[in-house]
């Protein structure tokens, strides 16, 4: 394994840990409150969140005073929820406990960052060259994807699930943490 490839890996990892700390916390707070989110209350608050990064990258500004990398660290953590909702569903009351959820949690944690392993031997890192912005716009362009197929029902033609279209998502993000770290 190349030293860059590694330290992809390992930043990946520092910032899926961080990533973690702050999921683990707000299950303590509201436990796994987001259960009742349906696909598309899901797939709203996904979108809110990359157009709050696009209005500051536009703008420059933050009134609420909180930036960008916040949202990319939401991003990833609601796209992991997404990946949960998918696997078991919404519901009407919690029904995991805070340990599931961190099992769950861990599960795809894991399966984004082998898929970011893969397409990043493929990719050859191409994403240390990208802007921040791109990022954005891809994961603006992922969601939209996701509306579409929820729209659909899910039945696409050719196209990948919106289980893929959420691990991109994740993955653009964890680039977008690294870069503004």
């Amino acid at each position: 394994m190349s030293t860059t490839s590694f330290n992809t890996e390992e930043q990946f990892k520092q910032v899926m840990a961080e990533c973690r700390s702050l999921f683990e916390k707000k299950l303590h707070d509201y436990s796994a409150s987001w259960r009742i989110l349906r696909p598309s209350s899901l797939t709203d608050q996904l979108f809110i969140k990359a157009k709050r990064i696009r209005s500051l990258e536009i703008k420059k500004e933050s009134l609420v005073g909180e930036g960008i990398r916040p949202e990319f660290i939401g991003l990833i953590n609601y796209g992991i929820v997404g990946l949960i909702q998918l696997d078991r569903g919404y519901v009407d009351e919690v029904d995991i406990t805070n340990a599931q959820a961190m099992e769950l949690y861990d599960r795809f944690a894991h399966e984004a960052l082998e898929l970011m392993l893969k397409k990043n031997h493929d990719y050859n890192e191409a994403w240390r060259s990208m802007r921040v912005s791109s990022y954005t716009d891809f994961i603006l362009t992922k969601i939209q994807r996701i509306k579409e197929i929820e729209d659909l029902g899910g039945e696409t033609l050719v196209s990948e699930g919106i289980d893929a279209n959420y691990m991109d998502i994740i993955n653009y993000a964890v680039f977008g943490v690294i870069k503004l770290s």
